[in-house]
């Protein structure tokens, strides 16, 4: 287990904000919702981590690890940051436990290159994939960061400009996931046309129980 410091290394000064409540669902593997001590629900991301996503390998057991430690559970939240999806960015634990160190450890999560502030991280990484713990016990082909999974989708779609499946229909020629006949497609009408609606829990990822749902 990893043992949380009073005060988190590499942390901003604007991480004072606490919050504290009862975590009552996992979205993925470095999101979950808590319902606070003033019984409002808040969505938290896992701030200095990134895990698995939907469609990629290792996505729904990162998920499992993140249930295991929090689900249930009373946490502690220290406010970083609130990204561009409204989600509360922090860095959580449960009494003692820092629950992205055990991620990372476990490897169940990668460090977050482009926001990692705390060293020790780097360490914990570099130590689980030598144990070929979790997700690197995968082949090395699978062995992909979530943001360049992401990226590389992207490109993806904007090099094959991707289209609805008729060429000459509007944004508005389908609505919901069950009209989708691929995740490309949902991808274009989530990003393209702006229809957020297929992407409940606003990770980014459309359609993620239908066309997009994750395979292990």
């Amino acid at each position: 287990m990893i043992i949380v410091l009073l005060v988190f290394s590499g942390l901003p000064v604007k991480a004072q904000e606490m919050l504290e409540g009862r975590v009552v669902a996992i979205a993925d593997g470095d999101t979950l919702t808590l319902l606070t001590t003033e019984n409002t629900q808040v969505k938290i991301r896992l701030a200095q981590v990134d895990t698995p996503e939907k469609g990629q390998p290792y996505a729904n057991r990162s998920r499992q690890v993140l249930g295991d430690l929090v689900f249930g559970k009373n946490i502690q939240v220290a406010v970083v940051d609130t990204d561009r999806y409204g989600r509360t960015v922090g860095r959580v634990s449960v009494g003692e436990l820092d629950v992205a160190s055990e991620l990372v450890s476990s490897g169940a999560a990668w460090v977050y290159r482009r926001y990692a502030t705390d060293d020790s991280l780097y360490s914990l990484e570099d130590n689980a994939r030598k144990q070929g713990r979790g997700l690197w016990g995968l082949p090395e082909s699978q062995q992909v960061p979530p943001w360049e999974w992401r990226e590389a989708r992207r490109r993806k779609a904007d090099e094959q400009s991707i289209q609805p499946s008729n060429p000459t229909a509007s944004c508005e020629a389908k609505k919901y996931c069950s009209q989708m006949s691929s995740c490309e497609e949902a991808l274009f009408y989530l990003e393209q046309c702006k229809l957020t609606d297929l992407d409940k829990d606003g990770d980014g990822s459309p359609c993620e129980w239908g066309v997009c749902q994750a395979q292990d």
